[in-house]
């Protein structure tokens, strides 16, 4: 990554506008949360209640390999505040999604992040 391509916002100012943003991407009854990470600049926690009656929460790491593209991992997905396998085709298909609408978020937010 060179270094004009990098990251240059501040990433609690980040942080705020993802909070913002995602939500807009997301189903309507879901609820985000987003933070900066303490230890990396770069990153992002999202972290995604999913509505109506599964209670499932997923958890992600959101890194800004440059300041337009982003690289999204799943930490971890819980029921009911439990650990669950993530491997379920249930599972899969909705990480795949809330991956997809991360993705969505961090291109709304192109003109934020590569100024």
């Amino acid at each position: 990554m060179s270094k004009k391509d990098s990251l240059q916002v501040d990433h609690q100012r980040l942080a705020e506008a993802w909070a913002r943003t995602l939500p807009t991407v997301l189903n309507a009854s879901d609820r985000a949360e987003v933070v900066a990470d303490e230890a990396e600049p770069n990153v992002l926690r999202v972290h995604i209640a999913t509505a109506g009656r599964n209670n499932y929460s997923f958890d992600f790491k959101c890194t800004y390999v440059d300041s337009r593209e982003v690289k999204v991992d799943l930490v971890d997905v819980e029921r009911d505040g439990n650990t669950v396998d993530e491997r379920t085709d249930i599972i899969q298909t909705l990480v795949d999604d809330y991956v997809r609408h991360i993705h969505e978020c961090a291109q709304q937010l192109h003109a934020f992040t590569h100024s």
